[in-house]
């Protein structure tokens, strides 16, 4: 994107490698990405560069939500040309008020992250990395059907054919959803998985000859071991596991992304004005706060299990407006007993890396992309503080500026 030089003083630089962070660091950054990064003490030569004081500020890696979905509109809710410009306007709005540079989708009916990715990759309009996934695939009588994002196969050669439709239509990962969830009708269960043998192996063989990741929606013991022991690059969600799931986990090395805000957001579980305001715009079923609160401590359980044992994880939230949906999500992290520090790695380098972006994103480190956000406040001591937004850079250049307001 930028062909000239722009460099950051003054930055306290938390780059998401090294946990302690340094003040007085200086940034140059070059044809969108990092070219250099100084010391105090230590200046750049600026020529003809654009200087940027940060005063002090907090300089970070961009963050990352990698488990998004559009809006649930059906298209009786809502024309499919009003709802892909919705779904472009929260992509953007994710960026510019929260400095979310990539989000990963997690199912899209009409393929509209990929429509969405491509006008972002080719300019047409500045906005997040968007990594696409198309439908998300399920079998009849499946997960959360009303959402219209589900598409429904039944037997072997129907999921072969709907994988391969994803991804003629240009998808970045197939998303497979194998068991049920919390929101939704009473067939439509976490502890039950809804794909029989065949269909599974058949839908993971597609994938693997087509060398296509696949993102696992499991939610019980058996749908996250058949995930896993299939070659499931993440496993969505884990509400409910037990140890042989952590265990094959680190065997396999496969990502897992717990998505906290589908269990922990209820009116009976919120305690700040965040999710409080959530909450209250959300105006979830009774029915479904139930489940969510019935859920939710055991799914928090093995959310610390996971990440005591060091479990690969990425930070996705599967809620909306995606500006809101990543920073609640860091906030039940901590609460749920992680640091402030692995909150923020979630958020950043392993997000990138679960996307299959840790080459070019994620830490602020030589030689990679320059997509990048400047907060007022320290997010290690209070991961809060990501809220307090001053700029936005992707590829070096300011998509967002907020130090007026600040």
């Amino acid at each position: 994107m930028s062909t000239h030089r722009t460099i950051l003083t003054n930055a306290t630089l938390i780059d998401c490698v090294d946990p302690k962070p340094a003040p007085n660091t200086t940034l140059v950054i070059d044809k969108g990405r990092i070219a250099e990064i100084l010391p105090a003490g230590k200046k750049p030569t600026t020529g003809d560069a654009t200087v940027v004081d940060l005063k002090g500020a907090y300089l970070l890696p961009g963050l990352w939500d990698a488990h998004i979905h559009p809006d649930y509109l059906s298209l009786a809710d809502m024309p499919l040309a009003e709802q892909v410009a919705l779904f472009g306007h929260r992509l953007m709005a994710a960026l510019t008020e929260s400095g979310i540079t990539g989000l990963r989708c997690a199912g899209a009916h009409h393929y509209m992250d990929v429509a969405w990715k491509r006008a972002f990759e080719s300019g047409q309009h500045i906005g997040p990395r968007v990594y696409a996934a198309g439908h998300f695939l399920t079998t009849t009588g499946g997960h959360f059907l009303t959402s219209g994002h589900a598409q429904e196969c039944d037997g072997p050669y129907g999921f072969v054919k709907a994988i391969r439709e994803q991804i003629k239509n240009g998808v970045d990962h197939i998303k497979l959803n194998l068991s049920g969830g919390i929101m939704g009708p009473p067939w439509d269960l976490h502890k039950h998985s809804f794909l029989l043998d065949d269909e599974l192996k058949a839908a993971f063989d597609i994938a693997h000859l087509r060398e296509f990741k696949v993102m696992a929606h499991a939610t019980n013991p058996a749908a996250v071991k058949n995930a896993i022991r299939l070659g499931a690059h993440s496993v969505e969600h884990g509400y409910i596991m037990d140890d042989e799931c952590i265990e094959l986990m680190l065997k396999r090395n496969t990502w897992y992304v717990p998505t906290l805000a589908i269990s922990h957001l209820t009116p009976e579980q919120v305690d700040n004005d965040w999710e409080r305001a959530w909450v209250k715009q959300r105006n979830m079923l009774q029915s479904h706060c139930c489940r969510a609160d019935a859920a939710s401590d055991v799914h928090a359980g093995w959310f610390k299990k996971a990440l005591d044992a060091g479990v690969k994880m990425a930070l996705g939230s599967d809620i909306r407006p995606l500006k809101d949906a990543a920073l609640l999500e860091m906030g039940l992290w901590v609460k749920d007993g992680a640091t402030t520090w692995q909150t923020l790695l979630a958020a950043t380098r392993n997000a990138a890396a679960v996307c299959g972006a840790a080459d070019d994103l994620g830490t602020v480190e030589t030689g990679k992309l320059a997509d990048l956000i400047v907060v007022g406040a320290n997010p290690l001591d209070d991961i809060n503080n990501v809220r307090k937004l001053q700029l936005v850079f992707k590829e070096g250049k300011i998509v967002s500026d907020k130090r007026a307001k600040a």
